[in-house]
């Protein structure tokens, strides 16, 4: 037995496919972009960054897809205050609409790093979109410019978040209880 468990459920699947759809209704709302890349930071925005591409049709919207594979946990549930490149992205950005989609925000490292990243890089403009927000004390200023849900300081798991790789597959977020 695994000392946590992962049974209470915080946002179910179908309060998850509602705001994906509303949150590409904003994204729209704001100006169609000419050159849109969308760019996931992997591994744990993948199902929201599908889902979020399979609703820019509605828009008439067609971006690109890349993704970045970034390190700032490592196996804990606490972010180590660095972030490491695993896997740059492989598209040229330069004179780019980017939207960046991250799975939460919490210490807002990882995001204001990206942001910063991609605007060196020459991209036009650099947004940020994640599932959820993490009500918590930041360690560097940042806001995203989209967010799916507020939620307080649990540790969270499902719809692409994990603990140690473990339950991405779940099609809810659900709260890690240690025991």
């Amino acid at each position: 037995m695994r000392p946590h468990d992962v049974k209470e459920i915080l946002i179910d699947k179908t309060a998850i496919a509602q705001r994906v759809d509303a949150l590409v209704d904003e994204i729209a709302a704001t100006g169609k972009p000419g050159n849109l890349a969308v760019i996931g930071i992997l591994k744990g925005s993948f199902m929201f960054l599908a889902d979020l591409m399979r609703s820019f049709h509605r828009h008439n919207i067609h971006p690109r897809i890349d993704f970045l594979t970034l390190s700032s946990y490592g196996s804990g549930t606490e972010s180590s205050g660095t972030v490491e490149i695993v896997h740059d992205i492989r598209d040229e950005i330069a004179g780019t609409d980017v939207l960046l989609v991250d799975d939460i925000l919490d210490s807002g490292l990882t995001l204001a790093f990206t942001k910063e990243l991609f605007l060196k890089r020459g991209a036009k403009t650099v947004r940020t979109c994640v599932l959820l927000d993490k009500q918590t004390a930041r360690s560097v200023e940042f806001e995203a410019d989209f967010a799916g849900f507020k939620i307080d300081d649990h540790f969270v798991v499902g719809y692409g978040l994990d603990y140690d790789n473990l339950y991405r597959e779940l099609p809810h977020i659900a709260k890690v209880r240690f025991v």
